[in-house]
């Protein structure tokens, strides 16, 4: 049953960043506007999703699952990134946040440009 409550969320989620990207934006700026709107709402949602978890301990686990992993996580990774991160300095580790945060971003921009270099573009 997780599994299918992680699918249906990720489905939804999938199919919100989608129709988002649809909206027409003023195409003037080179700003990822849509995409960095949808990394804000992730995050807002990821947040109060988490609080709300804590603060009501009778939510079922699936529920949590379905809107975390599922629907936060097809909308958005980077609602994760950021709520591991702030975990990690809540938790008293705000070097590992610190590296984990840039080495996260290096890396992934360095593998991105990597592949388009080896693809030839």
């Amino acid at each position: 049953m997780n599994i299918f409550a992680v699918g249906a969320g990720g489905f939804i989620g999938a199919v919100l960043r989608y129709l988002i990207g649809k909206l027409p934006v003023s195409e003037n700026t080179v700003f990822p506007v849509k995409t960095f709107a949808i990394n804000v709402i992730g995050c807002l949602a990821i947040g109060l999703i988490t609080v709300l978890a804590i603060k009501n301990a009778r939510i079922d686990q699936r529920w949590i699952l379905f809107l975390k992993v599922g629907l936060c996580g097809g909308f958005t990774t980077f609602s994760t990134f950021a709520l591991e991160t702030t975990d990690l300095i809540k938790g008293g580790h705000a070097g590992v946040a610190f590296a984990y945060a840039i080495l996260s971003m290096i890396i992934g921009c360095a593998v991105i440009f990597g592949v388009e270099m080896i693809g030839g573009e």
